[in-house]
């Protein structure tokens, strides 16, 4: 239950307890850090600026495409940087609302990614199986109403995980063993019965995760069948390389995530749930902008202008 001590949040304090058990290589995690934080700025905003800026990238795949490069740069920032500062700090230590705070942009951006993830499928079920009605299907108008269910979506569920959190109660210094205020290890400081919280996580998790995936397989089933059924070779690979990026970025966020939080937690150790921490809010965000613009011709052609290169 929620304690009635109004003093609560002023009594309690957190240590990010991050990387310190490794402190002769902090230097090496501080760079290799740096440098993927920066790699993922660059190319999330660079992403980001170039759809923007280019008339030709004004369609329904790279209108959702850019809402993933915001929602992922805004990943990246809400961990990164107070990785890097505890990194070298003397204290660690996080108010439990600027943790409670942390978690929830966190697990927002995380859920709006995979609604993202699954809309996208559709967009490119709508664009190989209905190619004719493409345009007239994913109209602005839907584009735009799509995305405000991402972020609805993302806000919500982030909303019923934050508040399975407040309904703990915690005592005193509590050491949280990760490099962010991540759901299972907050769980685990907690000094009252963690049982409704445990079973919030495991449900809303897998409720929210499969009810995505459902829709990704579902779309691309659709897909490959009405590849398989065209007759020209050269367009059945066309048609598989305007989904290879986003069937990576699929797998790699849905591998990383599913392992991390619909796995029971007597069944990883520390170390397994800081490194999936690590992948999932650090790496993918990196990833995703490579991805698609290694994938995508129309983003490579324009980056090598930018860059003025034959």
């Amino acid at each position: 239950m929620v304690t009635p001590d109004r003093n609560q949040s002023s009594l309690v304090i957190f240590v990010l307890w991050g990387f310190s058990d490794y402190p002769e290589f902090k230097i090496f995690f501080f760079l290799v850090f740096l440098a993927i934080y920066v790699i993922t700025v660059m190319g999330n905003l660079g992403m980001l600026i170039i759809i923007i800026m280019n008339p030709k990238l004004h369609t329904p795949m790279y209108f959702f495409l850019k809402h993933l490069s915001f929602v992922d740069f805004c990943y990246s920032t809400s961990v990164t940087p107070k990785l890097l500062e505890n990194l070298f700090a003397e204290d660690r230590t996080i108010s439990i609302t600027a943790c409670m705070t942390q978690f929830f942009f966190t697990a927002n951006c995380a859920l709006t990614d995979t609604f993202i993830l699954a809309v996208m499928a559709y967009d490119r079920f709508v664009a190989i199986c209905n190619p004719l009605l493409y345009m007239t299907i994913m109209s602005q108008k839907r584009g735009s109403l799509l995305m405000a269910a991402a972020y609805s979506w993302g806000i919500f569920f982030s909303l019923l995980f934050t508040y399975s959190l407040l309904v703990l109660s915690f005592c005193g210094t509590n050491i949280i063993n990760n490099f962010l205020c991540e759901y299972s290890v907050i769980i685990s400081v907690s000094c009252s019965d963690r049982h409704f919280s445990e079973v919030m996580l495991f449900i809303v998790s897998n409720v929210s995760m499969l009810s995505t995936l459902i829709i990704i397989f579902t779309s691309y089933i659709f897909i490959f069948v009405t590849v398989m059924k065209m007759k020209s070779a050269r367009g059945r690979q066309k048609a598989f390389s305007t989904c290879a990026s986003h069937l990576t970025a699929v797998g790699i966020f849905y591998g990383a995530v599913l392992f991390l939080y619909c796995i029971p937690n007597n069944k990883k150790s520390s170390v397994t749930v800081k490194l999936g921490s690590v992948f999932y809010t650090v790496i993918i965000p990196m990833l995703n902008p490579l991805i698609y613009s290694a994938r995508n011709s129309d983003v490579k052609e324009k980056i090598k202008k930018l860059m003025n290169l034959k």
